[in-house]
C-alpha cells in the first residue's frame, strides 16, 4: 500500500477552528459545507480551550474527543488566551509546531499580520464580510491546504512521537 495522495489524505484531515463568536463558527461550518468539504471540523471558543484540545487536557483528555487536527483556523481576538498567545504556544511546542495554523480574523492591521507571521503563522486571511466571500475563502483553504500541499500523515507524527518515548 503506497503513501496516500494529497487528495485522499486531505479527506481525513480534522480541521480545528478557534473562534469565540458562535455566529462566526456557524457561518464557517456552513461555508465549509457549501464548498462540499467532507472533513470533520471541530470548534473551540478561545485560546485556553484550544490548548486544552491540542494537549488533550480537561474536557479533551479522552483521545477520541480530541483527534489531532491537520489544520488550525485561528482567530486572533478571543478572551482568556488570545490567538497571538495560542499561536506562540503552538509553535514553541515540538509536538504541535508542525500543525499548519491559518489566521482567520477580522483584523487586517499590518502589525497583526507581521506579528502573526513572525510567530509562525502559515497563512493570514482577513475574514470576508459576506457569506459568499467566506465560501470562496473556504474553497481556497480547502484547495491549498487539503488538496495541493503535502503534509505528514497524522499516524506518522504519532508513531514518531511514541518511538521517542
Amino acid at each position: 500500500m503506497g503513501r496516500p495522495t494529497a487528495a485522499t489524505a486531505g479527506a481525513a484531515v480534522v480541521i480545528l477552528m478557534a473562534d469565540d463568536d458562535p455566529d462566526d463558527q456557524m457561518l464557517a461550518g456552513e461555508a465549509l459545507a457549501e464548498c462540499r468539504l467532507v472533513n470533520t471540523i471541530r470548534f473551540v471558543g478561545d485560546g485556553e480551550e484550544l490548548m486544552d484540545y491540542l494537549k488533550r487536557q480537561g474536557d479533551y483528555s479522552v483521545p477520541a474527543a480530541a483527534p489531532r487536527p491537520g489544520l488550525i483556523l485561528l482567530d486572533l481576538n478571543m478572551p482568556r488566551k488570545n490567538g497571538r498567545e495560542a499561536l506562540q504556544e503552538i509553535k514553541a511546542d515540538p509536538d504541535l509546531r508542525s500543525i499548519p495554523v491559518v489566521i482567520l480574523t477580522t483584523s487586517s492591521s499590518e502589525e497583526d499580520i507581521a506579528q502573526a507571521y513572525d510567530a509562525g503563522a502559515n497563512s493570514y486571511i482577513a475574514k470576508p464580510v459576506t457569506f459568499e466571500g467566506l465560501v470562496e475563502v473556504m474553497k481556497r483553504i480547502r484547495m491549498y491546504w487539503l488538496e495541493i500541499v503535502e503534509m505528514p500523515a497524522v499516524t506518522y507524527i504519532y508513531s514518531r512521537k511514541e518511538a521517542e518515548l
